[in-house]
């Protein structure tokens, strides 16, 4: 589970209210909290005015998550909140990054040079975002995307600690499949292999999974269930290739292209929890 937290929060959005939440989960109620709030490198001219009203949105929201000021490290720093955020994560350590997004599909959020969609793109650190027009739940009803892949099983590993955490939760896997597939010679099919499999992984951490498989647009359908299971936390693997060489650079290519992480982050009906697979050296 996480135990240091950064929270990137501009004052805009809902990530107060997602935080309050993760507070009453026991397993996070003890987390460090990291909030921070980037002063832009445009404001430079006033920076003094700014650096004081910046100091004064992290007291206010520190007052409103119902903190002790000693309890929480508030961070003030001048510069790009793309880059800063990433650093800031970097030296922090930081096992998860909260922040707000406007749910702007990926040509909107590059043209509008979205925070959220950069570190979203570079950071291989567990990101929570939380969009703008989303209404923030208890958490009570978790959806785990199953793929079958090794950072697949840490996103269901981490699903049913959240799970097993809060009473009464539930927890719901989710496979999706292009189409059906044929069962083998058992007379199971691939995708029942890898639901038991999925179900027997949840038993071992203490969860009774429910299963559902679905056929059609992974991204899409990967929605519509979060919507038919009324998910108010969906967590997902994402497969994102990280450009380990360029890290300053937005990879157009794939924020361009048909990612499902990126689909599932704008069109999700709940906050999105993706699971990054920990970058490796090499080129």
């Amino acid at each position: 589970m996480f135990r240091n937290l950064l929270i990137a929060d501009s004052g805009k959005g809902h990530v107060e209210e997602m935080v309050r939440m993760l507070r009453d989960i026991p397993g996070l109620a003890s987390a460090r909290l990291n909030l921070l709030h980037v002063v832009p490198d445009q404001n430079s001219s006033n920076l003094q005015d700014h650096w004081q009203q910046g100091a004064a949105l992290l007291a206010d929201a520190v007052q409103r998550l119902g903190l002790n000021p000693g309890d929480v490290n508030t961070i003030l720093r001048q510069g790009d909140t793309k880059q800063t955020v990433l650093k800031v994560a970097e030296e922090l350590d930081a096992d998860l990054i909260v922040m707000g997004s406007r749910g702007l599909g990926r040509l909107q959020s590059i043209l509008a040079n979205s925070a959220s969609q950069y570190v979203f793109q570079l950071s291989t650190r567990p990101m929570l975002l939380v969009r703008d027009d989303l209404y923030v739940r208890h958490v009570n009803r978790v959806m785990v995307s199953i793929d079958g892949t090794g950072v697949g099983d840490d996103a269901l590993k981490l699903a049913c600690e959240l799970a097993r955490d809060i009473p009464g939760c539930t927890l719901t896997g989710v496979h999706i499949t292009h189409h059906d597939l044929a069962p083998t010679r058992s007379g199971r099919s691939p995708v029942d292999a890898l639901l038991q499999e999925a179900t027997q992984r949840a038993r071992s951490y203490g969860i009774e999974l429910k299963t559902l498989h679905k056929n059609g647009d992974v991204a899409r359908e990967l929605c519509a269930a979060a919507q038919e299971v009324n998910a108010d936390l969906v967590v997902i693997a994402s497969q994102d290739r990280r450009p380990l060489v360029a890290r300053g650079l937005v990879d157009l290519d794939r924020l361009l292209g048909g990612s499902v992480s990126d689909y599932v982050r704008v069109h999700a009906p709940a906050p999105v929890l993706l699971v990054r697979e920990p970058e490796r050296g090499g080129s």
